[in-house]
């Protein structure tokens, strides 16, 4: 297990070393001199100063080889300093922080949401295969998968925040604010969790231990709380973090219509004002989380399912 684990962290860090390489050459990688791009978000379309130019390129150190620039941002990145954002000259790494937390707990709350509306319907759906509730249970989940986060939301900003007027439309403040921007999020990782579920029960329900169980005088809840359950989850496991790195860092559109002050919506400003370093610390910061949360999943795979292991060739 040990070793299983070293081999996940060694991928980690290897992953974490290209993904540093890229978002450091993202200005760069745009076509543009980057040191031009800083100073017309500055000055508003007047023309450029060669003089200028110069004196902020020097002040940046972008003048020096493009190797020893990455090395010198990538120390400083590794204790958590971006520099100071272009347009608010504020640091970024207070920046990301403040949205790194909203963005966390959005995710959080809706992917929380998701995962426990979808257990039971995708057990119960799975008890009675091809029957009416397990046509119900796909018709409906399936269906949100078609239904896009542009058109939901502000479909339920207009029903239950316009005309009920049971929610706030937008904003971060109390929990109530919460609600619309997370059920928004979490209606198309229910469709999945549900669908993966069902799939996953079926299967463990039909496994001759099961039968086993039900044959020792366990009742169908024990047999599915003590055996099917633990085995029925690990696919949903893998799921649940593929959908965490991925809204943590894709729910731009939700948080820009919802008003929500997390990652999306600070690298969406960022990309519009041309804020370099916000866009390196988000990108940067969004990654590495993702590539974390999968490798604390294959580790907490292997530890629930140990053959896992044996395939990778640890013990």
């Amino acid at each position: 297990m040990v070793r299983f684990a070293l081999r996940r962290l060694l991928v980690l860090l290897v992953a974490l070393l290209a993904v540093s390489v890229v978002t450091f050459l993202i200005p760069y990688l745009s076509g543009g001199d980057p040191v031009r791009t800083i100073l017309r978000s500055r000055v508003s379309g007047q023309a450029l100063d060669p003089a200028a130019v110069e004196a902020l390129r020097r002040e940046l150190g972008l003048d020096r080889p493009l190797v020893v620039q990455y090395l010198d941002w990538l120390g400083r990145a590794v204790h958590g300093d971006f520099g100071l954002s272009f347009t608010s000259r504020t640091p970024v790494d207070q920046l990301l922080g403040s949205a790194l937390s909203v963005s966390l707990t959005l995710t959080v709350i809706a992917l929380g949401l998701a995962f426990v509306a979808a257990l039971p319907l995708g057990t119960i759906a799975a008890l009675r295969p091809g029957k009416r509730v397990d046509t119900a249970v796909t018709f409906v989940t399936q269906s949100f998968v078609a239904v896009p986060e542009y058109w939901l939301a502000p479909v339920l900003v207009l029903v239950f925040s316009q005309q009920l007027g049971w929610l706030p439309s937008a904003g971060w403040r109390t929990p109530e604010y919460l609600i619309l921007p997370a059920v928004t999020l979490a209606l198309r990782p229910l469709a999945y969790f549900t669908q993966v579920t069902r799939a996953a029960m079926v299967d463990v329900l039909r496994a001759p231990y099961i039968t086993a169980a039900r044959a020792r005088g366990l009742s169908r809840p024990q047999t599915l709380v003590r055996h099917a359950l633990r085995n029925g989850l690990l696919p949903v496991m893998t799921l649940f973090s593929l959908w965490f790195a991925g809204l943590l860092g894709g729910s731009v559109v939700v948080e820009v219509i919802f008003a929500v002050p997390g990652m999306g919506q600070l690298v969406y400003k960022a990309v519009v004002n041309h804020d370099i370093p916000i866009i390196q610390a988000g990108i940067l910061s969004i990654v590495a989380l993702a590539v974390l949360i999968t490798t604390l999943t294959d580790v907490l795979y292997a530890m629930v399912n140990p053959a896992v292991r044996l395939r990778d060739g640890s013990v």
